[in-house]
């Protein structure tokens, strides 16, 4: 970038690497980080590599934890038998915001999206198959995304459980076609756990 002096171009492009973050926000981000104390920025850049440097997966349920089990699957209160299938950490958050699930989840880390390169073997599948094997599952709630994507990994997955003899449901449509869980609110969350569907 023209003007720019090279460090600050590249703090620029770093943020503009970031997802749903274009040139212009990239750059007010990076203006930003320079009008910080250096202090601040330190405290900034120590978060980052905290963050890298302790926050893994729960062998579980693949979501994200920083400790050997996340809370979710490490309280005993949770119905273990009941498995929630999303797509990304955020998701949980999504559900647990409408405090009406009790039982556990599964993240898968995406869904199969050819086009973006990602078929089953890119996401925590595999993983969840060993859970459901391993006994004591009764039910699996699909919650991914209700776009083509999601429909999609959750009708595959639905056929890979199929000779387990479990339970496969999906979310009610309350949640409207194409539009991400994240977004939905607590009502309609609690209306699509509770009109739930078998999978065909």
């Amino acid at each position: 970038m023209n003007g720019f002096p090279a460090a600050l171009a590249r703090l620029t492009e770093q943020f503009a690497r970031l997802p749903g973050i274009g040139t212009k926000t990239a750059q007010r981000l990076a203006f930003h980080v320079m009008s910080l104390s250096q202090e601040e920025a330190r405290e900034f850049a120590d978060a980052i590599l905290g963050a890298k440097q302790t926050i893994h997966t729960c062998p579980v349920c693949q979501n994200m934890t920083d400790r050997e089990l996340c809370p979710i699957c490490d309280d005993p209160k949770r119905d273990q038998s009941l498995i929630c299938v999303v797509a990304e950490p955020k998701d949980v958050i999504a559900m647990e915001r409408a405090r009406e699930f009790s039982g556990v989840y599964h993240v898968l880390h995406g869904v199969i999206s050819p086009l973006n390169h990602m078929g089953p073997d890119d996401i925590r599948i595999r993983e969840l198959l060993k859970r459901v094997a391993a006994g004591g599952v009764r039910e699996i709630i699909m919650a991914t995304n209700p776009d083509t994507e999601g429909e999609a990994t959750a009708m595959y997955i639905s056929r890979l459980l199929r000779p387990m003899e479990v339970r496969v449901t999906r979310l009610a449509y309350g949640i409207p076609m194409g539009s991400q869980l994240e977004y939905a609110d607590d009502i309609t969350l609690m209306r699509a756990l509770q009109g739930r569907r078998d999978m065909d």
